[in-house]
């Protein structure tokens, strides 16, 4: 039996405290992935179980049709199972309205942008789904392609101008160093050459506001699909796993209602840079390092890593003495403590979190996860031995046999062909752009 609305289900699940049926979508949200299912959305089902109304959320797939397969088919519904060593807790998230799939339907989603009741687009897309070059700017040509989210936000924008509707806050909920910003610039970018009529109601409209999103979320498995089921009754092809912490901050700029996250868990703050910050070279370097030197190592899961006791200590130097005298904390925030939080959230063995699904797209994360850190300490005469080992694990990864799920794979496996892997990675005019330059 697959689980629906009609399901009948064990009391002791939690179920959405909201008549699903009275809300409206509110919410456009473009690349509902697992992460978003986890963590956005669990957010948005506490703000309407609280009290929130017409926040329900409308999910776009770019490419694949799978999470449209998974939640159409349950109403949308499906379940969030909370891992730790003391065991696992699950329970229903109501949230998701329904899934499109934009290329077989691209009108459908740019009428969902339009509509009178949404009032937020919100992306996690990945690093490399914002389609910037190597200097930062967006690729126009990529951009232009079916699917990009700027098609369809362009699009979007441009029917709500028109109806005289008004604009739209834009978050991203991707880890790229001052989201909000970056996404502004290079949506304005696109809209100055598809929609250019378009740019100064954009400025003046919407809103782009920065974002830090925290929660560690592996890919489901068959396993954890079986074990959803025999505690429901009913399959669960939507199911999602991830840890007990959870940490969203939100920069309070928008351009028009939301709902009241802050109520839930949420910060909302003035400056979101201090935390993320903290979270892209602590917690990302950390885990980009732990994946590299990981599977250097033979582990598969990131438990089994920070468990290693020739890797931990390399881990704990990363966070402690490497990237954390590069940040300006905000008040009250203890780098300190997060490392020690960081160090028990990787080691928790009952969240299987896989060291390859880390280790994608490494030349699209690793200048702001490593290559900032580096720069900072490289001004001041200082050297990171930490990192310096993970870059030079990072380089036996491209040159191994494993698989290598990267928008430029073939360029860097030629890059690592030769002795000189080191320089033409990251040196003048190297493939990956940085302050930072190695010192052979």
């Amino acid at each position: 039996m697959r689980l629906t609305a009609e399901t009948p289900l064990p009391s002791s699940i939690p179920q959405p405290a909201y008549d699903r049926s009275a809300q409206a979508a509110g919410i456009v949200h473009i690349g509902i992935g697992a992460f978003h299912r986890a963590h956005q959305a669990v957010y948005t089902d506490d703000a309407m179980g609280a009290g929130d109304r017409d926040w329900r959320i409308v999910g776009v797939s770019l490419r694949s049709g799978d999470v449209a397969a998974q939640l159409n088919a349950q109403d949308g519904l499906y379940t969030v199972g909370v891992r730790s060593a003391a065991g696992s807790e699950l329970r229903l998230i109501g949230a998701v309205q329904r899934v499109l799939v934009a290329p077989d339907d691209p009108q459908a989603v740019i009428d969902a942008i339009a509509a009178p009741t949404t009032h937020i687009i919100s992306f996690t897309v990945t690093e490399k789904g914002y389609l910037r070059g190597p200097d930062g700017a967006l690729d126009l040509a990529a951009a232009r392609e079916s699917p990009s989210l700027y098609r369809f936000v362009g699009a979007g924008l441009a029917a709500r101008k028109a109806a005289g509707l008004p604009g739209l806050t834009l978050l991203s909920c991707d880890n790229l160093a001052g989201n909000g910003a970056a996404l502004k610039a290079l949506m304005r970018q696109y809209l100055a050459a598809e929609h250019p009529g378009l740019v100064g109601w954009f400025d003046a409209a919407c809103r782009c506001p920065a974002t830090m999103i925290d929660r560690i979320v592996p890919a489901t498995t068959e396993a954890d699909r079986a074990a959803v089921e025999a505690a429901l009754g009913a399959r669960d092809e939507g199911a999602v796993v991830t840890e007990g912490f959870s940490q969203w901050v939100v920069e309070n700029d928008f351009a028009g209602p939301r709902p009241r996250w802050e109520a839930v868990g949420a910060e909302l703050v003035s400056d979101v840079a201090p935390y993320e910050t903290a979270k892209l070279r602590m917690l990302n370097g950390a885990h980009s390092a732990l994946a590299y030197i990981g599977l250097g190592a033979g582990h598969v899961f990131v438990h089994q890593a920070i468990a290693d006791r020739a890797i931990r200590p390399l881990i704990d130097r990363l966070m402690r003495d490497e990237a954390a005298p590069t940040i300006d904390a905000a008040p009250g925030q203890d780098l300190a403590l997060y490392a020690d939080a960081l160090i028990a959230r990787f080691a928790n063995p009952a969240l299987h979190h896989r060291l390859l699904q880390i280790a994608m797209d490494g030349s699209q994360k690793i200048p702001q996860r490593w290559l900032e850190t580096l720069a900072w300490h490289q001004a001041r005469g200082g050297r990171c031995p930490s990192l310096e080992a993970a870059i030079a694990a990072w380089i036996a990864f491209l040159r191994s046999d494993c698989p290598i799920d990267d928008p430029l794979a073939d360029r860097l496996r030629g890059a690592v062909a030769g002795p000189d892997a080191v320089e033409r990675l990251f040196g003048e005019g190297g493939l990956i752009a940085s302050d930072w330059r190695p010192e052979i």
